[in-house]
């Protein structure tokens, strides 16, 4: 038997009348399962008749890193969701992975990418920039991803993914490479590139919902409930399969803007925090290992502390409120 999984596992349902194609996708991170039971829930209704495909393509990959998930882990060799892409000459389980999913992305016009994260706090979605052709991100179905967002029915939105990456990038860069490909792929200009990015670079549109914390029990109903809610938003199935988000409920949207790296092993946080902890300006977030203290720029939120990050990885993020307006 191999030691890597040597297929990438695909479900497809093809609809009888022409309509979107969705791709719904699961365990790009091999521990965030929350969208792997949802996944199978939602086939198994189809199967059964429970559930009807009215038009469209809808394609499943409930698990794009084997590797990863039969290792329960983040990651197999690297972290698939950076530097997402197809590589011609693969030098990893990674890169072969992305070489099989990455044409799976193109054929589709929306993605629904569903993840958790490592510390306790709520579900929430990432959408992808305004419509703009600048250099980084062009784009041109914001008012698209918007409703989406707004319809898998998360009580908080965040913004600024790629444009707060290319910061910590450009940091990175400006230090002394090792040689290592650990290294080359952290300084890579395309490194901040995962699912949802290469979606848009493709043409279409799409939000990573992160569904919880990984071991929350509410984590797979977050999936599945978003599943069914995007395939009535987009006309697929028919409403009444599940119960749409409420309209009129309050909605916080953030604004990252600020990546930190941990530096070095003995870097520390002031305290045990969650994403989504509300901070205030000046205040005290951590202390690096020389004793330099970092401190918040701007009041708002910090995302995704990790407090086991490896040097030179993302220590956490900072948020602000938004002032995009979602209808």
């Amino acid at each position: 038997m191999s030691d890597h999984p040597t297929h990438l596992r695909i479900h497809q349902f093809a609809g009888l009348k022409p309509g979107p194609r969705l791709l719904v996708s699961a365990a790009v991170h091999g521990n965030e399962i929350a969208g792997v039971g949802a996944i199978e829930r939602v086939m198994a209704m189809l199967d059964s008749g429970a559930l009807t495909l009215r038009k469209g393509t809808l394609t499943f990959i409930p698990i794009v890193n084997p590797l990863a998930h039969r290792l329960q882990r983040r990651e197999g060799e690297r972290n698939l969701n950076r530097n997402l892409r197809v590589n011609p000459i693969p030098q990893d389980f990674e890169d072969r992975i992305a070489n099989k999913f990455c044409p799976w992305l193109a054929a589709s016009d929306v993605l629904l990418d569903l993840h958790s994260f490592n510390n306790p706090g709520p579900a929430f979605a990432m959408l992808g920039p305004r419509d703009n052709d600048g250099d980084l991100e062009p784009f041109r179905h914001q008012a698209a991803e918007s409703a989406l967002a707004l319809a898998v029915g998360t009580d908080r939105i965040v913004e600024g993914w790629l444009s707060t990456y290319a910061l910590g990038l450009k940091r990175r860069a400006e230090k002394a490479a090792d040689g290592s490909r650990k290294m080359a792929l952290q300084q890579d200009p395309h490194y901040g590139v995962g699912t949802t990015e290469y979606m848009r670079s493709q043409g279409g549109y799409c939000i990573t919902l992160e569904c919880g914390q990984h071991a929350d029990p509410r984590g797979p109903e977050v999936a599945f409930q978003a599943i069914l809610r995007t395939l009535v938003l987009l006309g697929m199935v028919a409403p009444g399969c599940v119960e749409p988000a409420d309209p009129t409920r309050p909605v916080e949207l953030l604004q990252l803007y600020e990546v930190v790296d941990r530096e070095h092993a003995d870097d520390r946080f002031e305290r045990e925090w969650a994403s989504f902890d509300a901070i205030a300006e000046g205040e005290r977030i951590g202390t690096r290992a020389d004793g330099t203290p970092v401190l918040a720029p701007f009041g708002g939120r910090i995302v995704f502390p990790n407090s086991r990050s490896e040097p030179g990885h993302e220590w956490f993020y900072l948020a602000k409120p938004s002032d995009r307006v979602l209808s």
